[in-house]
This record gives structure tokens, C-alpha cells and sequence, in this order.
């Protein structure tokens, strides 16, 4: 059974979630955070009656019932004047009510006031009558909703196109001998930029990502997924990966898709069908430089040739229907690498103090007192001080300044080059704990 602690740090986990992707709908905060979708709903509705800061909020609440439950008799009386009022609306309603409009006649009803009978007073429980007696149609089906469109320059998506037709190196890599790491547009479907390699680990995506910006600026939102090689380990990791981080620290949002959510980097995604159907199954290369090649080729025929039936694009090429990209902000010249951890502000971890009175986050320990040895701690990012608060559910315990930042300005140059040891060493940790996959996937 999880502790007190750790269900608070599941709750301000939520919380977090739910200020950085306020577009996420509680569907997809239950599956990022492995949790039932009744779960999410009754801590949201909590967490926003609360401030955003309230670390009481998380606590859990008394479980006892606060109201005596209505009789046998009473629910018979009350459910069939539901059922009527339903089938046969008062007071010359010229529809079939729903639950809102039955909940407002139900305490308007003379005999059941005269009776005494205690009312529903949520529109749930009428809700629930009338799915039980057949009166709503049950229907799990999602209503798809057209994506909202977007400005040119507003976000560009990123992913990785698989070039399956070169064959497995018998002394080397099995699966994903060669990738295309793809850069697409998702307010005009342009093709931005591709790269080509053999050898992609966390370490050369970020590079791939730096080039990119350097050639074509910052885009307002860099969108992609989960694969760790972009956001690092799903687990033991307790600060965002070298690529989250360098991406908030020049001003470019980072937009991780949703675990099973490829809808949401719709644009890449259904570019990759196309460059697969009409380039690489077509031309079938064998080589890294023969996918250089003919994606080299058909970069000039789907940007300004091929007929795009997006949106944007209505049927025509897309640097034909956008022939002026807009200038994307350049690269700042110097880098505030601590910037990122504004972004983690109220974040929260659960530890279990050791006997000598440490715990460890992100590789560095830090000390409380020693008689809490064996107990848990939670430790929220205080962004504006550099600091952890570490509470116990009773109180706060003491404040200790975040090891691990840098804590003055350095040139972009300087700065790329800090974050790609970063990642290296990041993606080491990782395969440490993944040996299968350094050998039959991701390393030659």
C-alpha cells in the first residue's frame, strides 16, 4: 500500500501537470501519470478550488460519510417521479429533460415536500438513474475535434522516420540501422529541415536539435515525443533531460506528446506516411548515403512540387501557398543555464531519509536531521530562492540550496557544448540500466 507521502506527491505531480499543459484533457493526464480517470477528475476539481501553492491542498480528506444515506423506500418514490418527469415533461416543457432541468422540478414537487423524502442534490445522481433504467444511451465513443490551426513559425514538430529498407549490420545495429530525424512545420506542413544518421543517441539528437535552430531560429513550441532519447529514462530520473533543458533555457517550448497520443504530433506523423509510401519504399536505398540522397531529392519535390491537401496548404506545394516563411527569432548570444528550473517550480519528490541523514535527488545528496532517518520526506523546488523546501506531512524541516547549477551567464557556444556532455553522460546512466537496447537497437 502506497504511503501518505507518496499519494501526495502523486497529487502535486497532477497539480504540476495540469499548470504545464493546460491543453491536456484528463484523459491523457490519467495516462501520463498512470492513474484512473476518476482519479484525475475528483483531485482537479480539489487542486483548483485550492491556491496554486497550497501544499495542505494535497493532503488527503476524511473518508467518512458526511450526509446518512436515503432509505429503500424514499429512493422508490424518488426514482419513479424522476422516471415521470422524464417521459413526461410539467409545466409544458417541450422537451425531454436531462438531469439539470429534472433536478430543478424534482425539488419544486409538491408531494415529495409534503412526504419529506430527501432529494438528490447532484445532477450525477440523476444521471445514474436514467443510464440504469435505459432512459441514456450509453456511448463510449470519442467525437474527434479538428486540430486547431496553427501560425506559420508557431510550432514545428520533430520525430524519427526509420529507413527500413537498409539491411541489419550483422556485427553492428539489428533494428533502426539508419534514421531520419524530420523537422515539419504544423501551421503551413513545410519540410524545415532533415538529418540523416546511423548512430542517433541523445547526445547527436541534441545536436541535430542546435543545428536546427541555428539555421532556421526558435520556433515558439518544439513538439515530439517520449522517446528517451529525447526526454531521458522514465524512470530514475528526477530533473528534465539535457534536451528539455536547453530548449527552456534559449526559449523554445517543449511540447512531450502524451504516452500512446500520436495524434498529437499530427503533422510529422503524417508526413513520415508520405515520405514513406512515395520516397523510401519507391527508391528502397540500401545505404546512409543513398537515404541522403533521395531524401535530399524529395525534400525540393514535397516542398514545392507535390500537391498538399492540408488546410494551409489548399492542394498546392506548401512553399507555394507560403512562399514567405516568417523569420524566426535568432539564438540568444549568452545562456541562462539555471533558467529551466523556473519551469519545475512546485514540483515535488518523495524521499526516504538514509541513516546518516541524507536523500538523494538527481545524483546529489543533501542532509536533514538524523532522527528522520527511515522516515519520509517531501522535497518541492523553490524556484525563485535555488532551493528545496523539505516538509514532512507535520511541518516544514529546513531549506537547502539545489547542487548541481551553474549560476552565472555563459555564451550559447559554451552552453551547447556543456549540455551535450550532459546528455552523453545522461544516455550512459541510461543504457546502463537498458542493456539490451545498447546492444540490439540504439549503439552500434
Amino acid at each position: 500500500m502506497e504511503s501518505e507521502a507518496q499519494l501526495i506527491v502523486q497529487r502535486a505531480s497532477l497539480r504540476w501537470h495540469a499548470q504545464q499543459h493546460p491543453s491536456w484533457t484528463q484523459h491523457e493526464l490519467a495516462i501520463a501519470l498512470g492513474k484512473s480517470l476518476a482519479w484525475v477528475k475528483k483531485w482537479l476539481k480539489r487542486l483548483r478550488k485550492a491556491e496554486p501553492g497550497d501544499v495542505m491542498a494535497l493532503h488527503a480528506r476524511s473518508r467518512a460519510r458526511k450526509t446518512r444515506p436515503l432509505s429503500i423506500a424514499s429512493q422508490t418514490a424518488v426514482v419513479q417521479r424522476i422516471l415521470e418527469i422524464r417521459e413526461m415533461p410539467p409545466e409544458n416543457l417541450h422537451r425531454v429533460p436531462g438531469p439539470e432541468a429534472i433536478l430543478y422540478y424534482l425539488h419544486r414537487d409538491p408531494e415529495l415536500q409534503a412526504a419529506g423524502l430527501r432529494l438528490p442534490r447532484s445532477q450525477t445522481s440523476i444521471w445514474k438513474i436514467l443510464r440504469t433504467f435505459g432512459c441514456i444511451d450509453q456511448n463510449h465513443r470519442r467525437k474527434p475535434k479538428p486540430l486547431e490551426r496553427k501560425q506559420p513559425g508557431e510550432e514545428v514538430q520533430l520525430d524519427l522516420k526509420d529507413a527500413s529498407s537498409v539491411p541489419a549490420d550483422p556485427q553492428g545495429k539489428r533494428q533502426h540501422v539508419v534514421e531520419i530525424a524530420n523537422f515539419v512545420d504544423a501551421g503551413t506542413s513545410i519540410w524545415l529541415s532533415r538529418s540523416v544518421g546511423g548512430d542517433f543517441d541523445a547526445q547527436s539528437l541534441l545536436e541535430v536539435v542546435v543545428q536546427f535552430v541555428r539555421e532556421h531560429g526558435l520556433p515558439a513550441m518544439l513538439t515530439f515525443d517520449n522517446d528517451p532519447r529525447f526526454v531521458g529514462s522514465a524512470s530514475g530520473r528526477d530533473f528534465p533531460s539535457a534536451l528539455l533543458r536547453f530548449l527552456l533555457c534559449v526559449g523554445v517550448e517543449p511540447n512531450v506528446c502524451p504516452p500512446q497520443r500520436p495524434d498529437k504530433n499530427a503533422y510529422v506523423e503524417r508526413f513520415h506516411r508520405t515520405l514513406g509510401e512515395e520516397c523510401l519504399r519507391v527508391q528502397l536505398p540500401q545505404t546512409l548515403e543513398q537515404v541522403q540522397e533521395v531524401t535530399e531529392s524529395f525534400l525540393h519535390h514535397y516542398n514545392e512540387e507535390r500537391p498538399n491537401q492540408a488546410r494551409s496548404c489548399g492542394n498546392r506545394p506548401p512553399l507555394v501557398a507560403c512562399p514567405a516563411f516568417p523569420p524566426l527569432a535568432r539564438v540568444p548570444e549568452t545562456i541562462d543555464p539555471d533558467r529551466w528550473l523556473e519551469r519545475l517550480s512546485g514540483q515535488v519528490f518523495v524521499r526516504k531519509v538514509q541513516s546518516n541523514g541524507s536523500v538523494t535527488i538527481n545524483h546529489e545528496q543533501y542532509y536533514v536531521p538524523r532522527e528522520l532517518a527511515s522516515q519520509e520526506v517531501l522535497c518541492f523546488i523553490n524556484a525563485a530562492e535555488k532551493q528545496f523546501e523539505i516538509w514532512q506531512p507535520a511541518g516544514r524541516i529546513k531549506s537547502v540550496a539545489i547542487k548541481g547549477l551553474y549560476g552565472r551567464v555563459l555564451p550559447f557556444e559554451e552552453y551547447v557544448e556543456v549540455m551535450k556532455q550532459e546528455a552523453r553522460s545522461e544516455y550512459r546512466r541510461y543504457l546502463q540500466t537498458h542493456p539490451t537496447l545498447s546492444q540490439a537497437r540504439l549503439w552500434d
